[in-house]
């Protein structure tokens, strides 16, 4: 089996935040690689007026890949999944040699209980929450925690995530990166134009 950490997200534009908390999971959960799941359509975004297209945020991801373990993928647009849940339970079915824990920030997890199906989710593989300023006590109180809390494993336990029974939560922190996608929109906000739409790749590997 292949150790494989999932991030999903809008990438809108990628940053180095992203690739920071990533390697940095990497690392703690002794991961093979990371994919970045690109997605198409974000049904809690729904209506955000500055979303990019597809094909600009998946070469953006893409590009801050580059020369780290992680791959970009547009994997959701070509299974036609929508939700989170959907989207776990086909990949692990189309890879079964891979055991896939689910990375989320902080922001998420504060959230995590408007998902649809999210204690499936749980259910479905493991998580680890990544520390995101501002975000943790937020995380810490929330609804989505308030039932994952028994369920929760020490950090230091982290590299042995393969043998946890499901569910099962892990709570991660990294060095603090206040970088984020509104603030390099702001700053930039015709990123998108230089990122063209790049050629698909067709699977990610067995």
């Amino acid at each position: 089996m292949t150790p494989t950490g999932l991030l999903g997200g809008s990438f809108n534009p990628a940053h180095r935040g992203h690739r920071g908390i990533t390697i940095a999971a990497i690392r703690a959960l002794d991961l093979d690689e990371a994919w970045w799941l690109v997605s198409p359509g974000n049904p809690l975004k729904d209506g955000v007026p500055d979303m990019a297209p597809l094909a600009a945020r998946l070469a953006s991801a893409r590009a801050m890949a580059r020369r780290a373990p992680i791959r970009a993928t547009d994997i959701e647009a070509r299974l036609h999944t929508r939700y989170t849940l959907d989207t776990l339970r086909k990949l692990q079915r189309r890879y079964p040699r891979r055991q896939f824990i689910w990375l989320m920030g902080a922001d998420n997890l504060a959230q995590f209980h408007r998902w649809r199906g999210w204690r499936d989710i749980a259910r479905t593989m493991p998580i680890a929450v990544i520390a995101r300023p501002g975000y943790e006590r937020g995380a810490r109180a929330s609804v989505a925690m308030g039932w994952l809390r028994r369920f929760q494993r020490p950090a230091c336990q982290a590299k042995h995530w393969t043998t946890w029974r499901l569910p099962a939560l892990v709570l991660l922190r990294f060095r603090p990166d206040p970088t984020s996608a509104t603030a390099a929109r702001a700053a930039d906000p015709d990123w998108h134009r230089r990122h063209p739409a790049q050629q698909p790749r067709s699977h990610l590997g067995e």
